[in-house]
């Protein structure tokens, strides 16, 4: 079943967390796509990609405790409808409301909050069926705050315990989102990673490292510390990040891309492990990478998703991200030149043909795959 308007994903830039410097950071505005929200759609829809990731920017909507203000939120909701776009929205994407983080007392009773307002505000002003992601990669920000101060709470060897208080957030926000919408989609979202061994470590310690990848899933589906209530329910959908660093050796430097030694795992067995374990619908959540490296890097991935979907995964997409280029989360006068379109001084989309053409020519041999599996089905059915 098509879960997806089409398989082929953009993503948008909505970190707003507090950077190293202390500095609170916004990238839907430093991207100016809550200003261009339309003129992206548009540009978008031109290359067939009718399915956005996006995030409402906690830390923007929330006036005060308990307070929220959606109207920025309703403009891209707006711009959707115009344009034919569904829209998949991010809650938290890395940042809180100043004053809160995953282990303060009142986190998970103001983010069950946001939860509520935002089901119920969606409910009212949008025909489309609310897909959200509760909490986006638990896994990275329990680690990016809590073991390398990337943000708040700025702390060392804590990512078990930000982990484990995200988990329980997310479980607390899913069961408020039902609460106010039951049919809302709930998609999880975290890294997709391969840890590579040297030849003193056994496989066993090896699958226990990259077990760990799956924890927050695990907690959420209720198989991990199930003292938190978390249910196979809440596996609706789940989604994979997948970039050239999710594959690394035991010491922490990343395996090369493009390979010259050939030790990275296939991604197509990657998914197929993902898939087996959970036997939920997933996709690609976030994908891309920088420079000239884009056309070859997407050319990649699609012929592994192509691989995982006939070996029978059931893969329904792949987000590109961002659509937009970024800038570095702690400094904002550099740019990663890794967007669809690049970003000018000013602000001003500029397509990377290249990437564009690339992007057209990976959808299109999915649409053609999809249009063949349609047709054998349908065959067999009369």
């Amino acid at each position: 079943m098509k879960i997806f308007n089409t398989f082929f994903m953009g993503g948008y830039e909505c970190a707003d967390h507090i950077n190293r410097s202390g500095q609170r950071i916004n990238l839907l505005k430093e991207t100016q796509h809550d200003l261009r929200v339309a003129q992206d759609y548009k540009m978008l829809s031109s290359i067939g990609i009718k399915t956005v990731r996006e995030g409402i920017c906690w830390s923007e909507v929330e006036t005060s405790p308990g307070l929220f203000n959606f109207s920025e939120v309703y403009n891209r909701m707006q711009a959707a409808e115009e344009y034919g776009i569904q829209q998949i929205w991010d809650l938290i994407h890395f940042g809180y409301p100043d004053g809160i983080y995953p282990t303060h007392p009142n986190f998970c009773e103001r983010f069950a909050a946001l939860c509520h307002a935002f089901a119920v505000f969606y409910s009212e002003n949008s025909t489309q069926e609310l897909y959200v992601v509760p909490i986006n990669e638990i896994s990275f920000l329990s680690w990016h705050s809590g073991d390398v101060r990337g943000t708040v709470p700025f702390a060392v060897n804590s990512g078990w315990d930000i982990k484990y208080h995200l988990c329980k957030a997310a479980i607390i926000g899913i069961k408020a989102l039902k609460e106010a919408d039951p049919d809302c989609v709930i998609i999880l979202v975290e890294p997709l990673i391969k840890i590579h061994g040297n030849l003193q470590e056994n496989a066993e310690q090896m699958h226990e490292l990259n077990e760990h990848q799956f924890q927050a899933m695990d907690i959420i589906a209720g198989r991990m510390c199930p003292e938190l209530g978390g249910s196979e329910e809440f596996l609706d959908i789940l989604g994979f990040n997948y970039y050239w660093n999710c594959q690394w050796n035991i010491d922490d430097t990343p395996l090369d891309w493009p390979e010259t030694l050939k030790r990275r795992t296939p991604l197509a067995d990657l998914l197929q492990m993902a898939y087996k374990r959970y036997e939920k619908p997933i996709f690609i959540s976030e994908t891309g990478h920088f420079g000239s490296g884009r056309v070859e890097w997407i050319e990649g991935i699609t012929q592994e998703c192509l691989t995982a979907k006939k070996r029978g995964v059931d893969l329904n997409g792949i987000c590109i991200y961002p659509v937009t280029d970024r800038p570095d989360w702690d400094d904002l006068s550099i740019f990663s030149n890794c967007g669809i379109w690049d970003l000018d001084i000013d602000g001003n989309r500029l397509p990377n043909i290249p990437y564009i053409n690339a992007v057209e020519k990976a959808h299109a041999q999915f649409t053609n795959t999809n249009k063949i599996l349609d047709f054998v089905l349908n065959f067999f059915k009369n």
